[in-house]
């Protein structure tokens, strides 16, 4: 018998709400697909197996019936069933999501159709919120001419659709978007519905996981999907609205200055993943040149059918049929590309001599373009024709599109970052050095490091050492990127583990040796970052040695007195919980920012965010709102990894949104910041108790017992996941206990458990001491108006909306005796955590005020619930094999994406 059925807290029962009618029309239609092709798939016996289930899962939730009805039902399942089981509850809630993203669209629509007020949170509704305050258009405009918004896609995730059931997905998608409002005939209806019904079998008959473990290769490819698929396709529809937004607000339309850009790890992300090198950033970085050159020449291809003027009824500058002959002597076959049909379409002809010259570039032929400036300046070429010609509305529209894609993804598409771990530095350095560099103490390595700045030694003698021959490639690898694909090709250098100055001078030192040196300078921003609770709060330190040392400083001269830091939120978290982390993080741009101001330089923070809770997770523009005041200076550089792409890339529409969202935050923190509570110092001194106490609290458990390691392999199924085939990246930095372990898998392990634990260990003991010292008046008055501590307990509040404690027992119990050691202390926790947040909150259940995701949340769970169950039988049944049945394997990998898939926000 189960004592803990209804914790942490029954979600309040919910229905659909008169506007989403068309949302449960959706999800119904969808079902009934997913139904019918269960049926002829597999048998009508599992569409009956699976609505048995089902229902006992909602009679479980909506009556308080004891986990163990349910698992026992499900205790005597074959492999066969409780594999077909999984995939048919994954099937399932797939179709939730997809109904749920569409039905975003469909609000958004909503609101431009009635046109009464725009959407909250967008750029017309923060723009009228400026000008409200007295932001004039001038001082827009200088904003917007600093403004830097730039997601950054990692290589580690935690969930990796296949591309092939991408396009499946997208196929779904578009034909609910075509009959969105209900105004398709029936005959189209029917051909939609035969088309998702297609779409819905064909993704049945086909593997979720790959046959083998990812490259590097593959996941530039996955990334370059949503880059070259979505992203690409919106980024002009992007600039379009933010011109009409300011124009409804101000009355008049500036010429907009590049506000996006775009970069990824896939490929340079070396920390770890002994993978990747300077092979793959080469390859990396030639993939998404070949992607950038398809897309512009398929633009190309489309601007032929619009720019058909032709001589004597439309003037064309003469540049333009200058630029045809030049082409016709240079390139090699173009006259054979030209259409004699076309002789007198001037623009025409050079359309068809710039795709053969694109085709030219991606065969690294000579004729090819130089660099993506070379075929920009084509394109302004006929937008100055077009412009002097009365081509406003002759194909003027199309061409700007293509002219802001180009100057965006220029020939490589997104910045490739490289980063680093510390440790290998000194490696390297101490063989070039002969000396034993990680023991010198920090004084010393400067001394060092100034003078092989001042005079790069030769480093031939160390380079028969793998680490070193390897890590000096990386440095010329960035020198021929650069010369072949543009100085955007390449973005940042980030040091993992940065402790000190030495660490972010050995990468200058290291690019001398090298020979990465452009006008005497290394052309490359060095972006230290700090992990963990500890080196966030020695930040500021580490940072004023930097700031006040001649040689970097003449460094970030020459990089414009811009310096990049980046926040690791994960490492961060899984050192000290996240209350510890995230208040380490305030306190680190706040004091950061000040130090930047007195030294003269702009400082930009590149935030390390996952998709969970734990791991920085949560609504972009309500962390924002939440970040230090002057922080956030018309900058956002943050990290999108795992189900989070999928998320907020994986639809057009809903690309936008983000991407708008984004912008609109980023200029309202930037222009017009919250104003000054005169009650945040004691707020602060409160917050710097709290997470001290939430913090040995979580250190105590994790870190300081010997046995939890063990506990926590038994109760998780992180087995299981350090066998997925989701990642090129091993799962561990080195061998050893949690601490190294990589927060992805840890953060993961616990999400899959359904306890979520990651994100609220520690915070339920800190809240309740806040209580009981500071009195509960003053905490919730904290809760209420201070929004770093409010979008802290909105975070956790989700997330233990998610937590279901009763079926984390059944997993707790997989650890045998263990169990009765840890499972009582974490449920007091959990339930410390809920009641605090309720009573800071003033509310009876969890997302009182939050329809839509309670909505959301009742959706899934009666498809995620039985899964997690037979996770946890399969495991048991697994771990009595010695973990060799593979046939078990294959189920639990299944189990482990259905979970990701219906939880979300897991990694």
């Amino acid at each position: 018998m189960n004592a803990h059925d209804d914790l942490p807290l029954p979600l309040r029962e919910v229905g659909f709400a008169k506007t989403d009618t068309l949302l449960r029309d959706d999800v119904r239609r969808l079902g009934a697909m997913v139904g019918h092709m269960l049926s002829e798939q597999v048998s009508p016996a599992l569409l009956d197996q699976v609505e048995a289930v089902r229902r006992a899962a909602i009679a479980r939730r909506e009556t308080g019936a004891p986990v163990d009805t349910l698992a026992d039902g499900l205790a005597d399942v074959s492999l066969d069933d409780a594999d077909a089981l999984v995939r048919a509850f994954a099937a399932y809630f797939g179709a939730i999501n997809l109904a749920e993203r569409v039905h975003r669209i469909r609000r958004r629509r909503d609101y431009q159709r009635t046109g009464d007020a725009p959407q909250p949170g967008g750029l017309e509704a923060v723009l009228h919120e400026l000008k409200d305050a007295g932001v004039d258009l001038p001082q827009l405009e200088a904003t917007l001419a600093r403004l830097h918004i730039e997601p950054v896609f990692t290589a580690h995730p935690t969930e990796a659709v296949r591309r092939v059931l991408l396009e499946k997905e997208r196929t779904i998608v578009e034909r609910l978007i075509a009959d969105i409002d209900r105004e398709r005939t029936p005959t189209e209806r029917r051909a939609d519905d035969a088309r998702i019904v297609l779409a819905l079998t064909s993704a049945w008959q086909t593997s979720e996981s790959p046959a083998r473990k990812p490259t590097v290769a593959d996941e530039v490819e996955h990334v370059g999907y949503y880059l070259s698929n979505v992203l690409y396709r919106v980024l002009p529809v992007f600039y379009e609205a933010l011109g009409d937004a300011i124009e409804s607000v101000y009355g008049a339309r500036p010429s907009l200055p590049q506000v996006l850009r775009f970069g990824t790890w896939v490929g340079g992300d070396m920390d770890g993943n002994p993978n990747v090198n300077a092979d793959t950033m080469r390859a990396a970085l030639g993939a998404q040149r070949s992607q950038a050159l398809a897309q512009y020449r398929r633009d190309l291809r489309g601007l032929g059918n619009v720019l058909t003027q032709t001589l004597g009824r439309a003037t064309i500058d003469e540049a333009i049929t200058a630029r045809v002959d030049d082409y016709r002597r240079r390139l090699p076959d173009a006259d054979a590309t030209l259409n004699p049909r076309h002789a007198d379409m001037p623009y025409r002809r050079l359309l068809d001599l710039m795709q053969l010259r694109l085709r030219l570039t991606d065969a690294d032929h000579r004729a090819g373009y130089a660099d993506a400036d070379a075929f920009f300046a084509d394109l302004v070429l006929m937008d100055t024709s077009l412009r002097g010609n009365r081509g406003d509305h002759a194909g003027l529209f199309a061409l700007e599109r293509l002219l802001w894609r180009a100057r965006t993804f220029g020939f490589h598409l997104a910045a490739l970052d490289l980063r680093q771990d510390s440790a290998v530095h000194d490696e390297v350095l101490g063989r070039i050095d002969g000396s034993d560099w990680a023991a010198l103490k920090v004084d010393a390595r400067v001394e060092r490091l100034h003078a092989m700045l001042d005079a790069p030694p030769k480093a031939n003698g160390a380079l028969s050492n793998e680490s070193v021959a390897s890590t000096l490639g990386v440095f010329d690898a960035v020198t021929d990127l650069r010369r072949s694909h543009g100085a955007s090709a390449t973005g940042l250098y980030i040091i993992s583990m940065a402790r000190s100055a030495a660490d972010a001078l050995a990468v200058l030192a290291l690019a001398r040796i090298a020979g990465c040196v452009e006008g005497d300078q290394v052309p490359l921003d060095v972006s230290p970052l700090f992990e963990t609770v500890d080196d966030l709060q020695a930040a500021p330190v580490v940072m004023r040695a930097l700031f006040d040392d001649p040689r970097y400083r003449a460094h970030l001269a020459s990089r414009g007195e811009r310096q990049t830091v980046m926040l690791g939120y994960s490492d961060s978290a899984k050192d000290g919980g996240l209350l510890a982390s995230r208040w380490a993080l305030q306190r680190t741009q706040v004091e950061l920012t000040a130090l930047a101001r007195e030294a003269g330089v702009r400082i930009v923070f590149f935030h390390g965010r996952g998709g969970s809770v734990s791991r920085g997770g949560g609504k972009t523009g309500r962390a924002i709102n939440a970040a230090p005041r002057g922080s956030v200076d018309g900058s956002l550089r943050v990290t999108e990894q795992g189900e989070v792409i999928h998320r907020k890339y994986g639809i057009r529409a809903l690309a936008l949104r983000n991407l708008e969202q984004s912008t609109a935050a980023v200029l309202q923190a930037t222009l017009r910041p919250r104003a000054p509570d005169p009650r945040e110092d004691t707020w602060r001194a409160m917050a710097t108790d709290l997470a001290d106490v939430s913090r040995a609290h979580y250190r105590a458990l994790v870190h300081e017992r010997a046995d939890f390691p063990d506990y926590f392999r038994a109760a998780t199924p992180i087995d299981v996941i350090e066998r997925l085939q989701i990642g090129s990246r091993p799962s561990r930095r080195r061998d050893g206990g949690i601490s190294n372990l990589r927060a992805i898998p840890w953060v993961f392990a616990w999400a899959q458990n359904r306890s979520g634990l990651t994100g609220w260990y520690g915070l339920g003991t800190a809240l309740q001491h806040g209580i009981q010292t500071y009195g509960q008046q003053a905490m919730t008055e904290m809760a209420r108006d201070w929004p770093f501590f409010s979008a802290a307990l909105d975070d956790v509040e989700m997330l233990l909306a998610k937590t279901d404690i009763a079926i984390f027992e059944r997993y707790s119990r997989l650890a045998g005796d263990a169990h009765d050691a840890f499972f009582p202390g974490i449920l007091d926790e959990c339930l410390r955590t809920r009641d605090a947040i309720l009573l800071l909150k003033e509310q009876d259940v969890l997302l009182a005020d939050d329809y839509r995701l309670q909505l959301s949340i009742r959706l899934r769970n009666p498809y995620v619930d039985p899964i997690s169950l037979l996770q946890v039988e399969l495991l048991r049944r697994w771990r009595a094999t010695e973990r060799e049945d593979e046939s078990l394997l294959s189920a639990l990998v299944s189990t482990v994406n259905g979970i990701a898939a219906g939880v979300q926000n897991t990694g």
